[in-house]
């Protein structure tokens, strides 16, 4: 993204894992099936790289939480609403169609965002004025900023801001996939029947989407009555790693509306924090390295959910064989690792102190 550009990098990595999508449809056993699976992920990477970095193109600091509220929750929005399109056309026509029409979707979206995306130089609806108040250099600098031109990775990785960034997502995106997941399974642990609590299944999505706005919206109007960049994101932060706390209590009980209740607060509160996860890269480094940023702390977000998968498989597989609430240390160690996460945020997004 930060070699080709947002525009040509987004056309070819959609394009890419549309494809795979497609041939995936092909697919004639289980290898077959995996080495796909692995392509298409491999494209989808690219999703959030360039997205974090067509905000920093196109939007001053003050509004960049907004906007990446609103494509950080397309995922929540797409993972909601994806069952009804592909179960309808999994039950009329089997499982092949299924993975070849999300395909072919990938590439109606390419043909719109090659009509409507220009680079902020080349746009011809952009008045000077305009264009000068998106690019104009940070007056606030209560964030370590990184101002060099663009930084190859292991020079990225020497800074404590790209590794703030990092902790951010490592420590709270394998919290949101073990919801995303895993949350249909925990009700069923807990005795609690899927067939009357479908709409329970779809409040965390909803609370997230809302935690993504709320968090973007309210960052920005902090930053425009004077808070400084650093306080109005790391409020958020705060508030965040603390909200996922109250995952924990719901191993106290198994009342379908008060670990609803809780899982709603939690994933408000994880929203809000993965939003300023999402911006900071836009929010300290120039525009030649963020995708670069973004990307490497999603892979370590990845490496973070892999691991935390085998854990949760490992430890309820142990608790069930145990006859014990399979899911209780799990939910304790969700509620405690975004916390762990703000704590890092916190000391590594620390100002160095001026040489003496």
């Amino acid at each position: 993204m930060d070699r080709v550009g947002a525009k040509r990098g987004l056309t070819l990595t959609v394009a890419w894992y549309s494809l795979v999508s497609i041939f995936t449809s092909m697919a004639r056993g289980f290898w077959s099936f995996a080495g796909l699976r692995f392509l298409l992920g491999a494209g989808e990477s690219g999703n959030w790289p360039g997205a974090t970095k067509v905000v920093s193109e196109w939007f001053p600091r003050q509004e960049r939480a907004l906007a990446t509220a609103l494509f950080d929750s397309g995922s929540s929005m797409g993972g909601a609403v994806a069952p009804f399109l592909v179960l309808g056309i999994y039950f009329r026509w089997g499982w092949r169609p299924a993975v070849m029409v999300p395909g072919v979707l990938g590439f109606l979206w390419i043909i719109c965002w090659r009509w409507l995306y220009r680079p902020l130089a080349s746009h011809p609806r952009l008045s000077a004025e305009e264009r000068e108040f998106i690019t104009a250099p940070p007056a606030d600098l209560s964030l370590p900023m990184q101002h060099a031109e663009r930084t190859p990775w292991l020079g990225l990785l020497k800074l404590r801001q790209t590794w703030a960034i990092v902790a951010a997502k490592a420590f709270t995106d394998p919290v949101w996939y073990f919801v995303a997941d895993w949350f249909p399974i925990y009700l069923v642990a807990k005795g609690i029947s899927l067939r009357g609590s479908l709409v329970a299944i779809w409040i965390p999505f909803l609370a997230t989407d809302a935690g993504n706005f709320f968090s973007g919206w309210l960052s920005g109007v902090l930053i425009r009555r004077g808070w400084s960049l650093a306080a109005a994101r790391k409020a958020f932060v705060i508030g965040g790693g603390i909200g996922v706390l109250l995952l924990i209590p719901t191993v106290f009980t198994a009342n379908v509306y008060i670990i609803t209740a809780l899982f709603a607060l939690s994933t408000f509160a994880y929203g809000c924090f993965t939003t300023i996860a999402n911006v900071l890269p836009a929010d300290m480094f120039e525009n030649t390295s963020v995708a670069s940023v973004s990307g490497i702390s999603n892979t370590g977000s990845g490496l973070c959910t892999i691991v935390a998968f085998l854990l949760v498989g490992l430890v309820s597989d142990a608790r069930q064989s145990s006859l014990v609430h399979s899911f209780d240390p799990i939910l304790i160690g969700a509620g405690l690792l975004p916390f762990a996460g703000m704590i890092l945020v916190l000391f590594l997004l620390r100002m160095p102190k001026p040489a003496s």
